[in-house]
C-alpha cells in the first residue's frame, strides 16, 4: 500500500526539526510555519488559538496531502508582534487550556469512584438493569 508506517506519522527522524519558519516576502508581518509529524488536530487548535489574539489579522492552515504528515500554518499580524511570538504565545495558552481540561476531566472522573454519586439506572429505576414499563413514568414525561 501507499500508506506509510504508523510510527512514521508521529516520530521525528534524527536531525529533523519539528517546526520550519518561512518569512513571507510579499505580505508584511506574515510567516508560514511548516509543522511536521502533526495533523489536523493540532493545526485546527493552533489556528483557533491564534485567531483569538487581537494582534492577528489572518491565520489559516492546510494539510497539502493526507499521506504527508505535516501541515502549513500561515499567520499575519498587525506588526505589534512577530508571527513567531504570536505562535509561541498561542502554543503556551493552548497547553494551559489543555492542562486545565485534563485536570477538570480527572476531577469529574474521580467522582465515578464515589459510592452513590451516580445512580445505576439513569432513569431512576434501580435494580432492573433496564427500563420498567409499569412504573407509570416514562423518560419522556416532563
Amino acid at each position: 500500500m501507499n500508506a506509510p508506517n504508523r510510527f512514521e506519522l508521529y516520530v521525528l527522524d534524527d536531525g529533523e526539526k519539528p517546526v520550519e519558519v518561512t518569512e513571507d516576502t510579499r505580505i508584511p508581518n506574515a510567516a508560514t510555519f511548516k509543522i511536521v509529524k502533526q495533523d489536523h488536530t493540532l493545526g485546527n487548535m493552533l489556528r483557533a488559538q491564534v485567531l483569538s489574539m487581537p494582534q492577528v489579522l489572518f491565520a489559516g492552515y492546510k494539510v497539502p496531502h493526507p499521506l504527508h504528515p505535516y501541515f502549513l500554518l500561515k499567520i499575519q499580524t498587525d506588526g505589534t508582534l512577530t508571527p513567531q511570538a504570536v505562535l509561541e504565545q498561542a502554543a503556551t495558552k493552548l497547553i494551559a487550556t489543555l492542562s486545565s481540561l485534563e485536570a477538570k476531566f480527572k476531577r469529574e472522573f474521580s467522582f465515578k469512584d464515589v459510592e452513590g454519586a451516580v445512580p445505576e439506572d439513569p432513569y431512576g429505576v434501580a435494580g432492573t438493569g433496564g427500563q420498567s414499563w409499569n412504573t407509570g413514568k416514562d423518560y419522556l414525561d416532563f
